[in-house]
């Protein structure tokens, strides 16, 4: 049976939402004044150099019982050691031209890198046990919830580095290749765009604003917003593709040091992706271009002109009246709500705590990073923040952030420390599924609105291009960018020149490619801080479509193995995990052809409606 009615506490909420909310971090600390903060990282730095002393040059004569205090141990500190993190970053990212937050997560930084190198030894020793100790320590039922941890443990022997050299990498991440990621993001924040106003009068200036005029109906509008945002990235391109260059180069260089073939042999390890089902992956998306030309060739013909690059995101309609209405902050909370109680009372419950509690900072604001994320605290909850603009775009972010909420909190209730992260493939099932029940309640409520229905539609469409085309395209430019790399340094133009030719294979004669693209790369924030993460929004795409798919078909009765696979973290392989809880195998090539062939159905679909 479908729920529709609120709970009082939901009721109350909506009262409270009138305006877009800034979070509220005091679950961590109340200030950089508070003196907890300090105290905290004095007690952290203390026992972290007590378990040093204890257990140090020992850990091959520890029983399974001791390997499971101590493990026990690493979690509190790896625990708190978020908490003391977290607090200054979030502060920064809310407000990049923070000063004081920039100050603190520096030190923090630092701080946090000197108790890792304390406590490396541990795994390294661990490492360094024969087969058959290693062995036994895995199958001991003491240690049970911490096998799959310890095969992670076992897997990365062979391209760990002395205690020394990893110390020495730590400490050099701190003004190597984090203080590289960290200046982008900084730089970024600093960064003044022109503004451009609509006819109605608005006028937009920072980057969030800038990108959602990209939905706006009129082309010109759409056009200034696009080459506002790019003309910065293009002042600073030298400084952009440096940044990458050398982010690359030291990537290259860690990988020859541990004894990787490559930079994406070192990620995949870390993603729990094999290399046959990544070029799986790449190989079938790489295959269907022609969904993409064909959805493009579509609008194109709707609109009654080329679709340019700046207009991928434009409304189907421009006729007067045909626009869609903005959604505010607190029309668009209670959409989200109801369309997850459809789904589960409870899941919908818990994200009503998001929302009282001002874990979410919604607010468009100057100096704010771009972009949107999840940040999860083990033992206490996430945070999240996007840039909400009333609009429908900002309410699918809301959607989709609140997925990772959601999933860390069934971790949280679940799971300890070590096994509270998910592969990364898995990481993203929450959030894309958040958006199809989102996608299915809008349209069963616009039903009789055939404008909505059919902008739903289309924004369901582009929203399944953008995961599979180009989140696996931007892993093309990284293929290639790494192997460059591999050879010797590349300069802008190599990036500029690859990242057009890409998509202009990606794109064919159904989109038109401006100029100002070329420097487009630069706004994408993951081949700075994570090599190939992108490919796994496509992966986990997939994956979630399958999961929708399977829900679909067998309603209530799939909520429960869903949810096991949620609170599963990174207690388990992947790939297994998968197969257990939902029935779904990801290595099975099937399962990336239905996935192409659920949009090559929605393309049918679109196209009998025109």
């Amino acid at each position: 049976m479908i729920q529709t009615s609120q709970s009082s506490t939901a009721q109350t909420l909506l009262s409270q939402l009138e305006t877009t909310p800034e979070w509220d971090l005091s679950d961590l600390y109340q200030s950089f004044e508070d003196p907890k903060f300090q105290q905290d990282l004095d007690r952290l730095t203390q026992t972290a150099a007590q378990f040093r002393d204890t257990y140090r040059g020992r850990v091959s004569q520890l029983n399974s019982e001791q390997v499971l205090a101590a493990l026990q141990e690493l979690e509190a500190l790896g625990q708190k050691s978020g908490y003391l993190y977290s607090y200054p970053s979030l502060v920064f990212s809310a407000d990049t031209r923070n000063t004081e937050a920039k100050q603190f997560l520096d030190k923090v930084m630092e701080a946090l890198t000197a108790i890792e190198n304390q406590l490396l030894f541990f795994d390294l020793e661990l490492q360094q046990l024969d087969d058959h100790k290693f062995q036994q320590l895995q199958s001991d039922p003491h240690l049970a919830k911490y096998k799959h941890y310890l095969h992670r443990i076992n897997e990365y022997r062979p391209h760990k580095l002395s205690e020394e050299v990893e110390q020495t990498r730590n400490q050099d991440s701190l003004t190597g290749r984090q203080a590289f990621v960290q200046l982008r993001s900084v730089h970024l924040g600093e960064q003044e765009y022109q503004p451009v106003t609509t006819p109605d009068e608005q006028t937009a200036a920072t980057e969030a604003e800038l990108s959602a005029l990209l939905f706006h109906p009129a082309g010109q509008v759409r056009h200034d917003a696009y080459k506002s945002v790019r003309q910065v990235l293009e002042q600073h391109n030298s400084l952009y593709s440096y940044i990458l260059n050398t982010l690359c180069q030291d990537h290259r260089i860690e990988s020859q040091m541990r004894g990787y073939r490559s930079t994406l042999h070192k990620q995949l390890l870390a993603d729990e992706v094999s290399e046959p089902v990544f070029q799986a992956i790449m190989d079938g998306t790489g295959s269907r271009f022609d969904l993409f030309q064909r959805y493009y060739r579509l609008k194109g013909e709707a609109l009654g002109e080329k679709i340019r690059i700046c207009d991928i995101y434009a409304p189907w309609t421009t006729e007067n009246g045909q626009q869609l209405p903005p959604i505010s902050y607190k029309n668009g909370v209670e959409t989200l709500l109801k369309a997850l109680e459809q789904f589960d009372i409870n899941y919908a419950r818990r994200a009503e705590e998001f929302f009282l509690k001002n874990w979410i900072d919604a607010k468009v604001r100057p100096g704010k990073r771009g972009g949107a994320f999840c940040a999860y605290s083990h033992g206490k909850h996430s945070y999240l923040l996007l840039s909400y603009t009333d609009d429908y775009n900002s309410l699918f972010t809301l959607a989709h952030e609140m997925g990772h909420g959601l999933h860390f909190a069934w971790i949280d209730d679940a799971q300890s420390y070590f096994n509270s992260n998910p592969p990364l493939v898995l990481a993203e099932i929450a959030s894309t599924f958040n958006e199809l029940l989102l996608l299915d309640y809008l349209l069963h409520n616009a039903a009789d609105n055939t404008m909505l229905t059919k902008a739903l539609l289309t924004r369901q469409l582009e929203d399944q291009l953008n995961l599979l085309f180009r989140q696996s395209t931007i892993s093309r430019l990284e293929l290639a960018i790494h192997d460059r790399a591999a050879k010797g340094s590349f300069d802008r133009q190599f990036v500029n020149d690859k990242w057009m030719e890409l998509y202009q294979t990606l794109c064919g004669d159904a989109v038109e490619l401006l100029d100002e693209h070329q420097f487009d790369w630069a706004r994408i924030g993951h081949i700075f801080f994570k090599p190939f993460y992108c490919y796994q929004y496509t992966a986990s795409n997939i994956v979630s479509l399958a999961c929708y798919q399977k829900y679909r078909e067998v309603g209530k009765d799939f909520i429960p193995g869903y949810l096991e696979l949620l609170a599963a973290g990174g207690s388990l392989n992947q790939v297994e995990a998968l197969r257990k809880y939902v029935d779904i195998d990801i290595e099975d090539s099937t399962t990336i052809r239905n996935a192409l062939t659920y949009v090559e159905g929605l393309l049918d679909q679109l196209q009998a409606t025109l």
